[in-house]
């Protein structure tokens, strides 16, 4: 087989896009964004954020009311769909009922210049990428949804786009084909240097695919980064409980050192020093995952003193909440052999890479 998928990867960029529909609904607000040619950025966020607002606009499919959108060096804000150097991946697949799956992968080539010896080495090589090589001449209705999924995939991929965009492409799957699918695309998009724009209201899929992360929140950016960055250093009490789950706590900062750096906060009987993150002396949030937390049997002479008020097992961890004088904590531990039972009395403490302080 001689053909062979080429990356055309591009670079995407927003210049302060906005989305307004009728006289009222503003989709999206004002938003800058880049996206490097070869990265996979995820638009995440819940419903309504404008996320998918987002992609369709880079697609196409929606006009922008304001602002600039560029592919590369080129401006597209006012190209349409079919003048764009882009393929998507939808929700649903779309694929084609009536037509196996060659012809459902080949179906964007067959309008092309190319000859059919061609547009079925392409096929064939598309098919071979996702895995379903000999898979040809099934109906979409003789293959599983993740068979399907990737046949969607290798339609969009055969067309060779600088961007490639996945609209909440694992949405319709069971958990555990969700983590398998996810892993090829990943595989797929670094293998080829693709340029992914890839959205989803799911944390843990943004997490495990993601080069970046672009949280958006009321039609804006709330916070852009690596996985990494936003888990570890969330920019307000919204991005902490959206990626991952977070105790947020009201806690006071006593002091901040000279450099304004460190700060000293107060949590009840506890005294912390934690990167102050540009925040001055007063009332703070303090932001805890549950994994690190620390439920003791003795006092360390940094804990709060709590009560185990829920126990559950969920087969590789035990889940917890503990009632405090400072509010319902919840903690996750991998220890499901020693089991803290409901009502016994325990001491919440923290690991060295435990709480976070939360700019305003």
């Amino acid at each position: 087989m001689t053909a062979q998928i080429e990356s055309k990867a591009a670079s995407v960029e927003f210049k302060q896009v906005t989305k307004i529909y009728g006289s009222e609904v503003t989709a999206v607000d004002s938003v800058s964004l880049t996206v490097n040619a070869g990265e996979l950025v995820t638009l995440l966020g819940p419903s309504g954020c404008g996320k998918t607002t987002t992609l369709r606009m880079i697609a196409g499919l929606e006009m922008v009311s304001s602002g600039a959108i560029f592919i590369g060096d080129k401006d597209v804000t006012l190209l349409p769909a079919t003048d764009r150097d882009v393929s998507m991946v939808f929700q649903s697949y779309a694929l084609f009922p009536h037509m196996n799956v060659f012809e459902n992968v080949s179906y964007g080539l067959r309008v092309s210049k190319l000859s059919k010896q061609e547009i079925a080495d392409k096929t064939n090589t598309g098919l071979e990428l996702v895995g379903l090589s000999g898979y040809g001449n099934r109906l979409p209705s003789e293959l599983s949804g993740g068979q399907q999924q990737r046949v969607a995939v290798a339609r969009a991929l055969v067309l060779e786009p600088q961007v490639l965009l996945f609209d909440e492409p694992l949405s319709n799957l069971d958990a555990k084909l969700r983590r398998q699918v996810r892993e090829e695309i990943r595989e797929l998009q670094t293998n080829l240097g693709l340029t992914v724009v890839y959205v989803t209201h799911d944390q843990e899929e943004a997490l495990a695919v993601s080069d970046r992360i672009i949280v958006m929140r009321n039609a804006a950016i709330a916070q852009s980064g690596s996985p990494r960055d936003l888990y570890e250093q969330p920019a307000d009490s919204f991005v902490a409980d959206f990626i991952g789950e977070a105790n947020i706590m009201e806690a006071n900062i006593e002091a901040v050192d000279a450099s304004n750096e460190l700060a000293t906060v107060r949590l009840g009987e506890m005294q912390l020093q934690l990167p102050s993150r540009g925040i001055q002396p007063g009332s703070a949030k303090l932001a805890v995952r549950p994994n690190r937390i620390l439920l003791n049997q003795t006092d360390n002479g940094a804990s709060l003193p709590g009560t185990v008020h829920k126990c559950t097992y969920v087969g590789n961890h035990m889940e917890y909440v503990v009632s405090t004088n400072h509010g319902d904590w919840f903690a996750i531990s991998d220890d499901v052999d020693n089991v803290k039972e409901v009502g016994q009395s325990v001491f919440v403490s923290f690991r060295d890479r435990g709480p976070v302080l939360l700019p305003d």
